[in-house]
């Protein structure tokens, strides 16, 4: 009995239809760069210090000094956070003393009384100035950063069951309107927790619209094809909307007008709705076999191809029909062979998650122009993501993602022992770690599919994508370490990513093997042994193995 895949192979691998879906779909997603990395410039934190008030009778060499300094960078700069008494100050002026003529370190010390005066280089205004978001409330930055990708967390666990219910397409457009539309009432923000709350909400509308572009692709396009969709197409294409946002953000300053900028691109996407179709797969699990009908005859004469008088056949409805089963989520920890794959998995992306993002949103943080070490960091991502495809293609799964989290961990590691002054290196090293983490990130899908039986699939990439946005929501926490410890954050992020890159090692090998359909097929991927049985599997018995005499071989 034919699969589906056989049934619409006289449609081809890369013709018309075909290439109109993966550049269309690649394309939706290029907005999603804009709204995943935008914390960089709209929540930077601009230089600032103590304000004076105008009243206070200072002299201007006691303006100038009504700071404590305070080493930061190898320089000696002026606190943030304190100042010196402005009653002492005062008195002191009005004795016509310079600061030379006493013991500054004397004198009384004060919080911020009077605000913060911000320095309008390289931001005009972001939400940290506007909210004075510094100092004692500096914990809410991260915690924006956090919250956000909490939304995404929200999002990748609603997004497959809500497609699932109520399809790709439906659902792919719906939270695009999510992530535009939020991102627009964002810029009439009054409050930082009212902008928080929009953020969380967008930030669900963000990663279901990737999710679902991913899954709407990979089930209409061919065998040939999704690979290079899932790399080359979803990657390079997230990567150019991530670099296209220093661009906008070097010529718009203001945190609200950079945001306008960025949600208008949401809007060039609404005519794709009826360009874009459903997924036939999804139409068919369904049962609604004529509607997928259409949609393949109708790709068929955009390719100039003759379908078939007969597409479906009623044996193979039928077969189709009885085909549809389900898993449930526990099945992914069936058996102590399974919950191990299934737990490191876990782990795998969640630390690998950790460092894509940490190195991401600490590009303010490296020496430089922040906007062109931005780019930089996205940049990198367009070979990274051509090296993933190459590695897919050539080598084994575990040998490359491996390999390539060992480049990403080590450099970073190494980053500790780069003289201060060596600032063109220091941002070259962070740039070759984020290509190796990132270049890792990308197989992760192709793998993680490819080690599960269909009736989990989706089910263990859910799984897995929801563990990496746990990583996310931690990245900016390692961020804010290096407000104590430049190399703090490095030294975490390279140890965890070497580690991980050294159990990757023991997973099992999916690479020239097809995709398994049950899970006696996935057992058999080089890396298991087993001895068979039968056990029930969500509401169907399959053919497995006998958990008893389970055993792995890595």
């Amino acid at each position: 009995m034919r699969d589906y895949d056989e049934i619409i192979a006289f449609l081809g691998e890369w013709g018309p239809f075909q290439r109109l879906v993966f550049f269309l779909l690649s394309a939706s997603i290029i907005p999603n760069g804009f709204n995943g990395m935008s914390a960089v410039f709209l929540a930077g934190i601009p230089e600032h210090r103590c304000r004076i008030p105008a009243g206070a009778n200072l002299s201007a060499a006691w303006l100038n000094a009504s700071a404590p300094l305070e080493e930061r960078g190898g320089k000696a700069v002026a606190q943030r956070c304190r100042r010196y008494s402005l009653r002492a100050l005062s008195n002191l002026s009005a004795q016509g003393l310079l600061p030379g003529d006493v013991d500054l370190a004397a004198l009384e010390q004060e919080p911020c009384l009077d605000g913060w005066d911000y320095s309008t280089e390289p931001y005009l205004a972001t939400i940290v100035s506007q909210w004075n978001l510094v100092c004692d409330d500096d914990w809410k930055v991260p915690l924006t950063t956090s919250l956000f990708f909490v939304g995404v967390l929200l999002g990748s666990f609603i997004s497959g069951q809500l497609s699932d219910r109520f399809g790709r397409k439906a659902i792919l457009f719906a939270t695009m309107g999510v992530q535009t539309g939020f991102s627009f009432l964002q810029i009439f923000s009054t409050s930082w927790e009212m902008f928080t709350v929009l953020f969380l909400i967008v930030g669900m509308g963000q990663i279901s619209n990737y999710v679902v572009a991913f899954i709407l692709g990979s089930e209409i396009l061919g065998k040939s094809v999704r690979i290079i969709f899932s790399t080359l197409g979803v990657c390079i294409f997230f990567a150019i909307g991530y670099m296209l946002l220093p661009l906008f953000a070097y010529f718009i300053r203001d945190w609200r007008m950079l945001l306008l900028a960025l949600t208008l691109p949401g809007v060039l996407c609404v005519p794709l709705w009826w360009i874009i179709p459903e997924s036939p797969r999804w139409l068919i699990s369904q049962g609604r076999f004529e509607e997928a009908e259409v949609i393949i005859r109708k790709a068929a004469q955009k390719n100039g191809i003759p379908a078939p008088a007969v597409i479906f056949d009623s044996t193979e409805v039928q077969d189709l029909k009885n085909r549809q089963q389900k898993g449930m989520l526990l099945d992914l920890f069936r058996t102590p062979n399974i919950a191990v794959i299934t737990v490191m998995s876990l782990f795998l992306w969640m630390i690998t998650s950790i460092g894509y993002f940490s190195l991401s949103l600490s590009t303010p943080n490296l020496h430089g122009d922040v906007y062109l070490n931005c780019f930089l960091s996205a940049l990198t991502e367009v070979p990274a993501c051509v090296i993933a495809w190459l590695l897919l293609r050539t080598l084994p799964r575990r040998y490359s993602i491996s390999g390539t989290l060992f480049l990403g961990g080590g450099i970073i590691l190494f980053l500790q022992l780069v003289p201060q002054n060596l600032h063109i290196l220091s941002v070259t090293l962070v740039m070759l770690g984020k290509f190796g983490v990132t270049s890792a990130f990308s197989m992760l899908y192709v793998y993680t599919a490819e080690l599960y039986p269909t009736i989990v699939r989706n089910m263990a990439v859910g799984a897995a994508s929801m563990s990496s946005r746990v990583g996310s929501i931690i990245a900016p926490y390692f961020v804010y370490l290096g407000a104590y410890d430049r190399f703090l954050p490095y030294i975490l992020m390279g140890s965890l990513t070497v580690l991980i890159g050294i159990l990757t090692l023991f997973l099992p090998e999916s690479y020239g093997n097809p995709l398994p359909e049950t899970f006696e097929e996935m057992l058999q991927i080089k890396g298991f042994r087993n001895r068979k049985n039968t056990y029930k599997i969500g509401n169907s018995t399959q053919h497995e193995l006998n958990s008893k005499n389970l055993r792995t071989s890595f």
